[in-house]
């Protein structure tokens, strides 16, 4: 198979940004704290994925202060660290910053998934967004394919369907959505596990036999409506083969 040759290659030694014209808004322990549409997405090297940077002025009802525990081992690109204050709630590690270079004005935060480190919660516009920004360079396209996929764990077939929809995402694997009417969901139990994704929502997960091997988004986000309740396999975990 032949490699790729990226389009963009980032510099591996140095801060890429973009302007993001949406606007973008933090929430913590129900208070707005972050409130802007100045933001700009911050990618540090080797990461696949942005962060949100956003004027300090535009923090607002919270304060910062000099990290009192810094995470060890995490150097971000030469940032310093911060610790958020808002409403007698300390957030440790919340934010952090670039002295010395040209984003020297504006402060990052995390995402409450990353180790409890962030935001409660962010919406671009009215959409509340999950895991990290929305990557301006990847594309998620849901297509409807009448491809003959088949799902097999050992000797069992756990689907058989020639309606899938595939999506095809920037870096990732092509995945099979299936319609449940497809799946032996006799066969599948369904786990407490939830998970979240940026462009599809949040996903509910099924077992067979105590292994996860698949999910589901029951509500996918606005422009994934394509997928919504149908069930999608871990490669890695069930033998997938199509045609």
């Amino acid at each position: 198979m032949i490699e790729p040759v990226r389009r963009f290659a980032p510099p591996e030694n140095a801060l890429t940004y973009e302007p993001c014209a949406r606007w973008i808004r933090g929430v913590v322990a129900g208070r707005t704290v972050v409130d802007t549409c100045e933001a700009l997405l911050v990618w540090e090297p080797g990461m696949p994925v942005p962060f949100y940077a956003v004027p300090r002025r535009h923090v607002r009802g919270a304060t910062l202060s000099q990290a009192v525990a810094p995470p060890s081992g995490v150097t971000r690109a030469g940032s310093s660290f911060h610790d958020l204050h808002v409403d007698g709630v300390t957030v440790p590690n919340a934010a952090w910053s670039y002295p010395g270079a040209i984003l020297a004005d504006l402060v990052c935060f995390g995402w409450k998934d990353w180790h409890g480190r962030g935001m409660d919660e962010w919406y671009e516009e009215s959409e509340q967004a999950f895991v990290h920004p929305r990557d301006p360079f990847s594309r998620v396209d849901a297509l409807p394919s009448t491809r003959h996929v088949v799902v097999s764990a050992g000797h069992t077939v756990l689907a058989d369907s020639t309606r899938p929809v595939l999506v095809f995402e920037t870096g990732l694997p092509t995945r099979y959505y299936l319609p449940s009417a497809d799946v032996t969901t006799a066969s599948l139990t369904p786990t407490a596990t939830r998970t979240r994704c940026p462009y599809k929502g949040v996903a509910s997960h099924l077992a067979y036999e105590g292994t996860e091997v698949a999910w589901s988004y029951p509500e996918p986000l606005p422009g994934m409506a394509a997928i919504a309740g149908m069930i999608a396999f871990y490669d890695d975990r069930v033998r997938i083969q199509e045609s």
